[in-house]
Parts: structure tokens; C-alpha cells; sequence
């Protein structure tokens, strides 16, 4: 059965993003290596660090889905009709955006919730990852639905910002591990969600 993985860049006071959503601070370990990892994207290559790489490799062979919400589909122009991993993504709105869906491009508009928006996306993974990002993830914690975090923990403080969890109303939740792979400018932290902590 698929899992449900969280995976974000994340400063060290716990930020995904800074106040104006730049991510310049977290992404740099994306091309301070000397590996290159292609993306489905062309001209998007990524230069990382051996370990990097690897934990890189990992999530582009496994994940078989990804949930999005409608804010960073937006910001991204709908990655051009294609994510850079190229599986199909699952996009939790309260409505469908104008011109969408459109013929070929792997985006399914969920507007009845994330318990719906990880069912679905279940069923086109098989045995892969669904991956989510910071706002579904919350959501999924507080839905039960979420199997483990990873954060690639970038050396930087940046004051303030988007933070990866925020509305969590299933808090304390407890975590096991972490499993830690250490990169070139950042660490890569696993850690599993203690099954029964969450509703």
C-alpha cells in the first residue's frame, strides 16, 4: 500500500518559505554538487552532493502520486502542465481554476478534501509514495493519514515565513527516528509517524 510521505526544504527555525514565499535559501543545495539529476522538466537539472543524490534517486523511482494545494499550484503556473517528477498530481481546491483540467496534463482537481485527494491519489500509486507538501501535509497529520516526514534541513535561519506545519490540531504528535543522510549544505532528516498518534 502506498504511503504518505511529507518531504520539504526547511530552514532551520522551521520555515519552507520566507515572507515572500522565496525559497532561494532553501533550494541552493539543489545545485552545489557535482551529480547531476535530470528531472522530467526540460532544462531543470539539479547538481547535488553524492548523498543528496541518492536520497534524490530514491524519491523520483518511488513516488507514484503527489498532493498539492491550489496556492502552490498557482505560484508554479501549474509547472507548465507538467511536474518535474512526471506522475500525476492531485490538486485539493474549493474550485476548479479557469482553462483546467486540460487534455493531457496529469492534474486531477479534488474540491471535496485531502481524505478524498489521498484516496484517489492511492489508486494510480500502487505500492509508490504519494508525496505531499507543507499545507496538505498539516492536513493529512490532522486527518491520521500521514506515514512519514522528511526534511532536508538547509543550515539558514530566515526570521519568518511559511512555516511547514501550522494548524495542526492533532498536536502533540510523535515521531520515530530520525534516519539522517548528510548532504552538502543540508541534512535529509526521516522520521515515521507513531501510528495511533493521530486521529
Amino acid at each position: 500500500m502506498a504511503k504518505v510521505i511529507a518531504n520539504m526544504s526547511m530552514s532551520l527555525d522551521g520555515f519552507v518559505a520566507d515572507p515572500s514565499d522565496g525559497v532561494e535559501h532553501l533550494f541552493g543545495w539543489y545545485g552545489n554538487g557535482d551529480v547531476t539529476i535530470p528531472t522530467a522538466t526540460p532544462g531543470l537539472t539539479f547538481q547535488v552532493s553524492e548523498a543528496s543524490a541518492a536520497h534524490l534517486r530514491s524519491a523520483m523511482e518511488n513516488v507514484g502520486a503527489l498532493i498539492v494545494g491550489r496556492r502552490l499550484f498557482d505560484m508554479t503556473d501549474g509547472w507548465g502542465g507538467r511536474h518535474p517528477m512526471d506522475v500525476p498530481v492531485f490538486v485539493v481546491s474549493h474550485t476548479v481554476p479557469d482553462g483546467w483540467p486540460r487534455r493531457d496534463a496529469p492534474f486531477t482537481f479534488v474540491t471535496d478534501g485531502v481524505e478524498s485527494a489521498v484516496t484517489q491519489a492511492k489508486e494510480v500509486a500502487g505500492d509508490g509514495w504519494i508525496g505531499v507538501g507543507s499545507k496538505i501535509a498539516s492536513q493529512c497529520l490532522n486527518a491520521g493519514l500521514l506515514d512519514e516526514i522528511r526534511v532536508d534541513l538547509v543550515p539558514v535561519l530566515l526570521g519568518g515565513g511559511v512555516p511547514f506545519f501550522e494548524g495542526l490540531t492533532c498536536a502533540p504528535v510523535e515521531l520515530e527516528g530520525p534516519r539522517v543522510i548528510e548532504g552538502t549544505g543540508v541534512t535529509h532528516l526521516y522520521y515515521t509517524v507513531k501510528s495511533g498518534e493521530t486521529k
